[in-house]
């Protein structure tokens, strides 16, 4: 496979987009204040790699995106006492409470097209995405954050040329 077309590391608490509340007066907001920090953190990663390559142009055709989020573990994975700092045997190896996959997804991809690394969105048709806790695996960082590739996908039309 070749290089990805764009590839950076963002630090920072994942922050999933989708939900909303109504506050008093009716109005819509994001149910997670970890969205907005999220967003300015990929977008804020996503420009000073940009600002190197004059001649970027957003991506406008077909995408793969791969990301792994790497989350904190609850204070409850941890012993307590002389064990402090070390995760219980007992504590879940994944993360599979909240914040939710695809929600994480929608925040990221968003800022992406927020930095001018994706025209749009939708031009995403192939996505792999894992959330995992922090050094548990392959491309999970030492703190939260996420490894973040845009791979993109070759036209048969033209490769047929």
């Amino acid at each position: 496979m070749t290089a990805p077309a764009f590839h950076i590391t963002v630090h920072g608490t994942p922050g999933p987009q989708g939900s909303k509340n109504r506050n008093a007066a009716g109005a819509l907001y994001e149910s997670s204040a970890k969205v907005k920090p999220w967003r300015e953190a990929v977008k804020s990663a996503a420009l000073d790699v940009l600002t190197y390559d004059a001649a970027w142009m957003p991506i406008r055709d077909a995408v793969r995106v791969e990301i792994v989020f790497s989350l904190a573990r609850p204070k409850g994975h941890f012993g307590t006492g002389r064990n402090a700092g070390q995760v219980k045997a007992s504590a879940p190896q994944y993360p599979t409470g909240k914040p939710d996959t695809d929600k994480l997804l929608r925040s990221t991809q968003d800022a992406l097209k927020d930095a001018g690394v994706l025209l749009d969105d939708s031009v995403v048709t192939d996505t792999v995405a894992a959330k995992r806790y922090v050094l548990t695996g392959d491309d999970t960082l030492s703190h939260p954050g996420a490894v973040i590739r845009v791979w993109r996908l070759n036209n048969p039309k033209e490769a047929a040329s």
